[in-house]
């Protein structure tokens, strides 16, 4: 029998699923669906992991992801539990991907047509950046036209791998273009290849972020994010939350049982194997497969006991990703028409002082602003009518992970407020708030999700063997035990997540004897998120 083959039973094997993030929900029920036995453990009140919400007074914010890309991971994933996400979930494309701003006068618009764009480039810059910009497109999509079947949607490869996998998937023109994807250089000296205007560099740089990472240390093969966003960008109705709370209704109708407010405290072993999980107030779980969707880091750490550290052996070593500091709050805005994604950068010259500062666990003294207002439709009008009303605000700027290191003083952090309200005043944005905004830190953060340290988006992307060694496969040397989430291979985001949910239930599946599992019916009275 293979380490990884499960025991025979004429029974449907049990399946633990800790942590109700997207990657949990979609790992739990994509199982129940074949028939297995699952049941899903979550410590918070609600679904959704870092896809949660934050409360200010009686309004409710998305407290962490803001942008839905790659549609169609969530597509294929609801037909392959035999529904229709459109039923489910009322999804409106951004006509503008994110609205940029350096000062009252330079203002950039990247919309969803490449033409639109290009135009707006040309307008904002030059012509010639306008074509460089066309030429990065380019590239950015054979980033990741490369990558994407052999890396993002298979287990983690090697070098070697890929390269098979690869040249098995697109042949010899496929293998020529992995070798031209620059996994070697920074994205940053990769854009300045193609933008000559440091303000384009900064903006493109920015999507090093969303894997929380420094441009200037993350590999050139993060264009593809560029590509990933100007595909599609979609505003879920209700907010991102909304996607947790479908997919946790239609684990449901499938058969998954959930249980929130429920912390997992030990993983328990029997003969090298897992064998369930005790909870925090002494009850145990028996199992006879666990799929952990929490921060990998926490379970080599040992939060979740030392035999199963022991067994899963030292780590790889790598730098933690990016924390942040959130503002929730409801406010007045003028003076700038904000779309529903914002960027306020500062002078482009100040652009790596700010990563040294974070890399050296300080906040900046100049820091990139993001800010959603989450009540602006797709297409960057005001959702509500009528006379200017005060609107639901998230700003958040990048902090150092508190992994080993001392937590934010109020002070510093007093102190980058008063920086991020400067920023937005010289682009023009005047903001009236209603009340004190709900301020979330990276202690905070860590809190909210052991082990991470603050870490929003486990470890961070950092030279070529970031992609090889940095992220565990979903599969671990514990028989048994199986991970899931963003911590872990494909990477960080809402569609990455959802992925290493799927391929972790594609593993555990793969292990099963080949014996014939039933698949149950779903039943009328399904819930429903529209």
């Amino acid at each position: 029998m293979s380490l990884h083959t499960l025991p025979r039973s004429l029974c449907p094997p049990r399946v633990l699923v800790i942590g109700a993030g997207v990657g949990g929900l979609s790992a739990a029920a994509l199982l129940a669906r074949e028939g297995l036995d699952v049941q899903l453990l979550e410590r918070a009140a609600t679904p959704g992991g870092k896809m949660r919400q934050v409360e200010f007074g009686p309004l409710r914010l998305d407290g962490g992801p803001t942008v839905l890309t790659m549609r169609w991971v969530f597509d294929a994933l609801f037909e392959r539990l035999g529904l229709s996400l459109d039923r489910h979930l009322h999804l409106s494309r951004c006509e503008v991907l994110a609205r940029h701003a350096w000062g009252p006068d330079e203002r950039l618009d990247l919309s969803a047509d490449l033409e639109g764009s290009v135009a707006a480039m040309a307008a904002f810059s030059n012509a010639a950046e306008a074509r460089r910009y066309r030429a990065f497109c380019s590239r950015a999509r054979q980033v990741h036209d490369t990558l994407d079947r052999p890396f993002m949607r298979s287990t983690r490869p090697t070098p070697g791998s890929l390269a098979w996998r690869v040249l098995r998937q697109q042949g010899l023109p496929g293998l020529r273009q992995l070798l031209r994807i620059s996994p070697f250089t920074t994205l940053w000296r990769e854009l300045g290849r193609y933008f000559h205007d440091p303000r384009l560099r900064q903006l493109f740089g920015r999507y090093a972020t969303y894997c929380g990472s420094s441009p200037f240390d993350a590999p050139a093969t993060l264009m593809l994010v560029a590509h990933v966003e100007r595909e599609a960008v979609w505003q879920v109705e209700g907010g991102m939350h909304r996607l947790a709370q479908a997919l946790a209704g239609c684990a449901q109708a499938l058969g998954v049982r959930s249980r929130y407010g429920c912390e997992a405290r030990r993983l328990l072993l029997a003969h090298g194997r897992v064998s369930g999980v005790e909870l925090a107030d002494g009850e145990r779980l028996p199992a006879d497969i666990v799929v952990f969707n929490g921060d990998a880091q926490a379970l080599s750490q040992g939060l979740l006991d030392e035999p199963v550290r022991q067994a899963l052996g030292a780590p790889a070593q790598s730098q933690p990703s990016l924390s942040a500091l959130t503002w929730h709050g409801e406010a007045e805005a003028g003076g700038f028409e904000l779309s529903h994604h914002n960027v306020f950068f500062g002078p482009p010259g100040g652009y790596r002082a700010e990563f040294e500062a974070i890399a050296a666990g300080r906040l900046p003294d100049s820091p990139t602003v993001y800010v959603c207002a989450q009540d602006r439709n797709a297409d960057a009008r005001p959702a509500r009518g009528g006379p200017r009303r005060p609107e639901r605000l998230m700003c958040l700027v990048n902090a150092p992970a508190q992994t080993g290191q001392r937590p934010l003083t109020e002070l510093e952090i007093a102190r980058c407020e008063a920086q991020m309200w400067t920023q937005l005043s010289r682009a023009g944005l005047r903001l009236r708030p209603t009340g004190p905004p709900v301020l979330t830190r990276p202690q905070d953060f860590a809190q909210l999700f052991p082990g991470s340290g603050g870490a929003l988006y486990g470890p961070a992307a950092q030279g070529w063997r970031a992609s090889f060694h940095a992220r565990p496969d979903g599969r671990t040397p514990v028989p048994g035990l199986y991970l899931a989430g963003g911590s872990v291979h494909p990477g960080p985001g809402v569609p990455m997540a959802a992925l290493s949910g799927q391929l972790a239930a594609e593993q555990i599946l793969a292990a099963l004897p080949s014996t014939s599992r039933s698949r149950p019916a779903l039943m009328p009275g399904g819930m429903s998120t529209r």
